[in-house]
């Protein structure tokens, strides 16, 4: 037996007739099908964007974590970098992520519910208190609206502890458009909104240029109740969108395409999966360097950083979702991905327990170091399946990306409530399918069972944690230096109507401890808050 696993292991590496040494299947002859499939490693990139694949490296594994307060998630976060985590990602509450202070009216109940509530420099430093950055792979946070307030607040709150920014490498969300279709934690009007982000971009490419300072996002249209193509199309709609204004400032593609990702979901549809993260790399490799110009290889292929669907976990029997959240990662790692977060199995119930979080980390370590799924480079590539698939989803993703542009692009299509009646509709279509039983959840409509004897810890927000977090926020208040608030709040009102880049303005405001909402109220008397349309 041991004979055969050695057999076994080292036929997967082996050169021979059709392989070569980077273990990835090669064909006998070219042809154009064969290159438009290439080799791992090599343009259109379908097969990955390294020779090697994960034979070379593994992808980031980097949980989202975020607790009721700042203390909370560093000690989460410093938990897992101990259990072998090589990034992290910070969850920020819903106020935070719309603008909002902590003893906003708007933010009653809501303080440290879903995330970690910043209101200032202070509650950031208090979360990186401890952590190494200059030996973290990665630091991600999803902020959108607030996308140069995360910069600012990474960058001050590390500086604090002697770190600079070329210490570490941060990669922001960012993408804004997405919120007003899908997930809704914007701030300013769309046009307001996509300046914004593109600020960081800018900003970036000349101060932080190995940072990545933005995400295309698929992973918020699928959560949602889209399908795989809408997520790709709507995506790299929302991309084009990005790149025009970059461009538009007066950026070259190659300035920013290498450091950009995609950012989208693993749902448990395994062959479709990973025919989409194949579909994605060919589309962004035609965009950027036919469409765009690009000249750099490196910004000719796309890094896709992907996250196991949370909206496909069950809050009944609420265990099986460990399986799903295996399924997915493994589609995940077949489709090629960068970057890797998977969910937690509680999550349709709560904030993740430590012990879920633990399970899902180890979920891909298992992944990685146990399954040899690692040993060969893009295994399923030349499946007659996965290839007509990976065709299939490439040319629907081209035609839908088609409709937006008819649509008037991107923004009008925000404007109009186009997009959101499309996102509506697939959700409504998915939803059925499982109410009715024509879509199978396990122990949700099929093999349902009346004993349920899970019991969680509930890791939620009290009363208690978040009057102390607005005590904490009007405490700073009384304490700093209003004059100087003041003036920083001021510049960036300025800024904000000469159309200047508003991220020196924003570092500067929370260096001096300007809050979250104190900036974004700044801005907001300039550009005005977005309404939504009430299409139905």
């Amino acid at each position: 037996m041991a004979a055969a696993r050695r057999v076994a292991r080292t036929s997967c590496a082996a050169v021979g007739p059709g392989r070569d040494r980077r273990g990835h299947q090669l064909w006998p002859g070219r042809n154009a099908y064969v290159d438009r499939i290439g080799a791992p490693g090599e343009a259109p990139f379908t097969r990955g964007i390294w020779p090697g694949m994960y034979r070379e490296r593994l992808w980031v594994m980097g949980q989202y974590s975020g607790s009721a307060t700042p203390k909370a998630t560093n000690t989460r976060i410093r938990s897992l970098l101990a259990a072998g985590q090589k990034g992290f990602s910070v969850a920020l509450d819903l106020p935070t992520q719309n603008g909002l202070d902590s003893d906003h009216e708007l933010a009653r109940g809501e303080v440290g519910k879903v995330g970690v509530p910043i209101d200032s420099r202070v509650d950031m430093e208090e979360l990186l208190e401890g952590i190494d950055l200059s030996n973290v792979a990665q630091i991600r946070t999803t902020a959108n609206a607030i996308g140069p307030l995360a910069v600012a607040l990474f960058v001050v709150g590390a500086e604090a502890h002697g770190y600079s920014p070329s210490d570490f490498k941060v990669m922001l969300q960012n993408d804004v458009l997405k919120e007003y279709i899908a997930r809704g934690t914007y701030v300013f009007p769309p046009e307001a909104g996509l300046r914004f982000s593109v600020d960081v971009v800018e900003y970036c490419c000349k101060e932080l240029p190995h940072w990545e300072p933005i995400e295309f996002c698929g992973y918020h249209i699928r959560d949602s109740g889209s399908t795989a193509v809408q997520e790709l199309a709507i995506a790299f709609a929302h991309g084009r969108a990005y790149i025009d204004e970059a461009l538009r400032r007066g950026l070259a593609i190659d300035d920013f395409a290498h450091s950009a990702y995609l950012f989208l979901a693993a749902d448990l549809d395994l062959f479709e999966e990973v025919a989409k993260f194949r579909a994605a790399r060919r589309i962004w490799h035609d965009l950027i360097r036919k469409q765009y110009g690009a000249t750099n290889p490196d910004s000719w292929a796309a890094k896709i950083f992907c996250y196991t669907l949370g909206g496909s976990q069950a809050a009944k029997e609420p265990t099986n979702n460990i399986a799903r959240i295996a399924y997915q990662a493994l589609a995940a790692v077949l489709g090629g991905v960068q970057t890797l977060a998977t969910s937690s199995y509680d999550e349709a119930i709560q904030l993740p327990s430590d012990e879920a979080v633990r399970i899902s980390l180890r979920t891909q370590q298992v992944l990685a170091y146990e399954t040899g799924v690692t040993r060969t480079a893009d295994p399923l590539g030349g499946s007659y399946f996965v290839e007509a698939l990976t065709d299939e989803i490439e040319r629907a993703v081209l035609a839908y990306m088609a409709v937006i542009v008819e649509h008037g692009g991107p923004l009008a299509a925000i404007e109009s409530g186009w997009i959101r009646g499309e996102l509506d509709d697939a959700a409504y279509k998915l939803a059925w399918a499982l109410e009715t039983g024509a879509r199978t959840q396990v122990g949700v409509n099929r093999f349902t069972t009346t004993d349920e004897d899970v019991t969680f810890r509930e890791h939620r927000s009290t009363i208690e944690t978040e009057r102390e977090q607005i005590e904490r926020v009007r405490n700073l208040r009384a304490s700093r230096d209003g004059a100087a608030v003041s003036r920083c709040l001021d510049r960036l009102r300025d800024d904000a109507r000469e159309g200047t880049n508003t991220l020196p303005g924003v570092i500067d405001a929370i260096r001096h401890y300007a809050t979250v909402g104190e900036v974004c109220n700044a801005l907001a008397d300039v550009w005005g808050r977005h309404r939504p349309s009430n299409r139905l």
